[in-house]
């Protein structure tokens, strides 16, 4: 549905829900004559209103290639905006135009939560919780899929789901990753414990016809570029079992804003020290992309999770590049007194999170016309965690987050979390690229957006630094799988037309 606002009509709020289930997408054009907006994006850009094709923002752009990622409200279109957790945007007429504010308010700040001695968490009301917000949002027409790991979040809506009787409505599926990181044993063996049936998905390394085939029709469809590591593997995954078109697509991400996410060790020696090497800013006109100088001119906002091209490199192939640094200077001082698990979660959970790690979802349901469910992020969901002492959120000690989670899994299928330890699906995009190397440098070098002539010196630069070994060696398959994506995007995209 799309809904419109003109020039007269009262004053009205925007905001997206509680914890992001649903964003908002507006299309405000530059010359301020009206604003449309809904919760679908592909209904948004397929309106008749909004003129085609649409345009790259070189503001989006240089922040995809220097941090990963466009901070809402801002996206990579030029009149295209967002909404997500903590959003809003006042809308009001100025003489005779639209105007519009946006502004963000992180709404989980630990100052709200509850006193440990004021609530005692309900394991079964949770897991209701999360099996009532996948059953509401599922097509019992379709198939059901949830991608699952070994992880405490996946593994947990699985859990739900077996306690309401789904085990013969969804699939758990997996994807088998290379090396100590591979979750599908241990996914497979919690799908046989529970009664669900399984299905692994394998890495391509070596791309066929019909894979390139797969990765165009993708990105045809993709409404928003993302730099994700995993994006290649999803239209690959489509390619691999068809019948994930269509179906009902259920993901474990969204709980990252309201159970927190504590720093790491790491983050927690760095943090500190970026407080002052960050100022050293004139140096980002002059380091290498791949050069360890690059992570400690970091903010100490872009330590979460955002990392990317020097603006050296950036200016190199991309000569409309603008600096990104003076917004994630501003983005660190405005937190500069916050409780740090706050200032963490806060950047994390409604940047890199929502606009990395689930845009890529949101990007593979709307390319293949499936239907993306968020169960941790329900706003029942949300509103019980929100409140919840942090005592059984996170541990500031040890680091450990999701202690509830922790404790159902342990206690219900004998998961130890903390055995298991971090893995997640990791994806070897580096294999990808120097098995792919001419079809991959090809699509870059036919993207119009860059300078070519630099950008050809740049990926030899870059095959030399792969041969290389350590931070620097992986750095640089990471940026050049990184242009590739979004050459692939902005190559292919029907938007763009």
């Amino acid at each position: 549905m799309i809904n419109a606002y003109s020039p007269s009509h009262e004053s009205l709020e925007l905001q997206s829900d509680l914890a992001g289930e649903f964003l908002l997408y507006l299309y405000w054009p530059q010359d301020h004559s009206t604003l449309l907006y809904s919760r679908s994006i592909t209904e948004l850009l397929n309106d008749p209103r909004v003129p085609k094709p649409l345009k790259v923002s070189n503001e989006g752009l240089s922040f995809l290639l220097q941090s990963g990622v466009v901070p809402p409200p801002k996206t990579a279109y030029q009149d295209i905006y967002l909404i997500g957790i903590g959003g809003k945007a006042q809308v009001s007429t100025q003489n005779g135009k639209v105007n519009v504010e946006f502004s963000h308010q992180f709404p989980f700040l630990n100052a709200n939560r509850l006193p440990a001695e004021a609530m005692q968490p309900d394991e079964d009301l949770i897991l209701q919780m999360l099996a009532e917000a996948t059953i509401s949002r599922t097509d019992q027409s379709k198939p059901s899929f949830l991608f699952h790991s070994a992880g405490k979040d996946s593994n947990s809506i699985a859990l739900a789901l077996a306690g309401a009787g789904w085990q013969d409505k969804v699939t758990l599926i997996t994807h088998k990753s290379k090396g100590k990181a591979d979750e599908s044993e241990i996914s497979a063996r919690i799908a046989k414990q529970l009664g669900f049936k399984h299905q692994i998905l394998h890495e391509v390394d070596q791309l066929q016809v019909e894979h390139h085939q797969a990765i165009e029709d993708y990105f045809i469809h993709a409404p928003f570029p993302c730099t994700d590591n995993v994006t290649l593997a999803y239209p690959l995954y489509a390619h691999q079992l068809p019948v994930l078109k269509g179906a009902n697509i259920i993901d474990g991400g969204g709980n990252d804003s309201h159970m927190m996410t504590p720093p790491t060790t790491r983050e927690l020696k760095v943090l500190p020290l970026s407080q002052l090497t960050h100022h050293a800013s004139f140096m980002r006109h002059f380091a290498k992309s791949e050069s360890l100088l690059s992570p400690l001119l970091r903010t100490p906002a872009e330590w979460g999770g955002l990392s990317g091209l020097s603006f050296a490199d950036t200016k190199k192939i991309f000569p409309d590049a603008v600096n990104v640094y003076p917004h994630w200077k501003r983005e660190s001082q405005i937190r500069k007194v916050w409780d740090l698990i706050d200032f963490k979660t806060d950047v994390y959970s409604t940047r890199t999170i929502a606009e990395v790690h689930i845009r890529k979802a949101r990007n593979f349901a709307d390319s293949f016309q499936s239907n993306l469910i968020l169960p941790f992020a329900n706003q029942q969901v949300a509103e019980y965690f929100a409140t919840m002492p942090e005592a059984y959120l996170f541990d500031r000690k040890t680091l450990k987050n999701k202690i509830i989670l922790r404790k159902i899994l342990r206690d219900r299928i004998g998961l130890d979390s903390d055995a298991v330890g971090k893995m997640g699906w990791t994806y070897d995009s580096r294999s990808i690229v120097l098995h792919n190397w001419d079809p991959i440098t090809r699509e870059i070098t036919a993207c119009p957006l860059w300078y070519q002539p630099r950008v050809v010196k740049w990926i030899a630069r870059t095959k030399n630094g792969m041969k290389g070994s350590g931070w620097g060696a992986g750095a640089a398959g990471r940026l050049l799988y990184r242009i590739y994506l979004l050459s692939s995007w902005f190559n292919a995209s029907q938007y763009l037309k």
